[in-house]
């Protein structure tokens, strides 16, 4: 028995130095450790050991749990793609990374940007006086025409004003978009299909120049980015020329419904127009910019929902000024006070001007050629009556291997 027993115990001592790391000595049997009188400098010894062997082994933990962490960020990517997340703080010094943004800025100053707005109502709603208000300068065609006369069109025209604004050596080359006669007959049936074509004309133009074999450094952009709608202060609901117009452009182009000359309602009336025009959108399935589903994270879309809350706008527009408590502003005098423009106690023009230009303008111009030009340009070229010979374009490389350069740089 008691060989049986030292036997056992030797596998067991066996089994316990295999689990040991080679380079490491093995932990000693109590019965066989050196007694602690006059040996204690050999027991401190192997306490020390212990402690080495489990620092070790807690270094070697983390080091596997960094290992994995990482390995976890590097796979997510997929597709044989390995990404990993670097912060500022891991970096070892300064990179000059973020000195992009300044560069981005130069470059922007330098080529200048382009911003092309339409204005849509029927006469009377001051759309020539708002787009002036929005930019602070005489934009409109009825501004910069010597001999405009005031007379309604028998039918919808389309009359473009190009300008360039430049403010602190930043330049944009700004183009007004009017539509007079909208909205102003008797028989206002298709009145939306002149400004339909328009648009899709502007798309069509940009296509063409995007197939072109030898094309422009940079593409002219004509493409009209957004829609400025003119609603009546009825009080009442949106009317049926409303309900087809935002019905068919808010397809193809970012509308922002605004409620004009405002400071015919009470702000009582003014709240409860609002929300039966918003009923009426969700009712009649109207797509507005801002869309919800093109938000693309959180932040913008809270920003988002205060601006869809607040719309339409319900706006003043006047270029002329008046002293207020020793300052200028711009507002309209009435016998019993001055409406400041500006002043969002007043009206929402201050919102409306924030969307257009201060916060929104570069989206505007994104869902411009990521949505509605997309969408166009996909249908477009899927339809099976389109061929390069349509377009202007020379099909292929002639046979001898030179393409018909002549023909493609004329187009251009």
């Amino acid at each position: 028995m008691e060989d049986g027993e030292e036997k056992e115990r030797g596998i067991m001592g066996l089994q316990d130095d295999s689990k040991c790391q080679p380079g490491q000595p093995a932990l000693m049997d109590s019965q066989n450790s050196i007694p602690e009188t006059g040996q204690n400098g050999v027991v401190v010894g192997t306490e020390m050991e212990e402690k080495g062997m489990e620092e070790g082994d807690l270094k070697k933990e983390m080091g596997m749990e960094v290992e994995a962490e990482v390995k976890v960020e590097l796979c997510q990517s997929g597709h044989g793609l390995q990404v990993s997340f670097i912060r500022g703080t891991d970096l070892f010094g300064y990179v000059g990374i973020e000195a992009v943004l300044d560069q981005m800025r130069r470059k922007t100053m330098k080529a200048g940007l382009e911003f092309n707005i339409m204005v849509v109502g029927q006469s009377g709603l001051g759309k020539s006086t708002l787009v002036n208000t929005l930019f602070k300068s005489k934009v409109s065609r009825k501004s910069c025409t010597s001999n405009y006369e005031e007379k309604i069109s028998k039918t919808v025209k389309l009359h473009s004003v190009s300008h360039v604004i430049e403010e602190k050596g930043v330049r944009m080359k700004l183009t007004v978009i009017d539509t007079p006669g909208f909205g102003d007959q008797i028989n206002n049936e298709n009145c939306w299909e002149p400004i339909v074509k328009h648009v899709n004309e502007q798309y069509e133009k940009y296509l063409r120049e995007e197939l072109h074999i030898n094309r422009k450094r940079k593409i002219p952009d004509s493409r009209v980015h957004c829609c400025i709608y003119f609603l009546p202060p009825t009080g009442h609901r949106l009317r049926q020329i409303d309900v087809e117009f935002m019905k068919r452009l808010g397809k193809i182009v970012s509308i922002v419904p605004v409620i004009a000359k405002a400071d015919t309602l009470t702000i009582e009336e003014r709240q409860e127009f609002k929300e039966r025009i918003r009923q009426d959108l969700a009712a009649n399935g109207i797509r507005v910019y801002p869309q919800k589903e093109y938000d693309e994270d959180p932040e913008d879309s809270i920003l988002n929902d205060r601006i869809r809350e607040s719309i339409p706008f319900a706006v003043v527009g006047t270029d002329k000024e008046h002293q207020v408590n020793g300052h200028k502003v711009l507002g309209r005098k009435t016998k019993w006070g001055i409406i400041e423009v500006e002043n969002v106690e007043h009206c929402e023009f201050a919102n409306l001007r924030d969307l257009l230009i201060r916060s929104h303008l570069q989206d505007l111009k994104d869902v411009t050629h990521n949505i509605h030009y997309e969408t166009y340009r996909v249908r477009r070229l899927n339809e099976s009556n389109v061929s390069f010979s349509e377009l202007g374009l020379a099909p292929w490389p002639l046979e001898n291997g030179t393409d018909d350069r002549g023909q493609s740089e004329s187009h251009l």
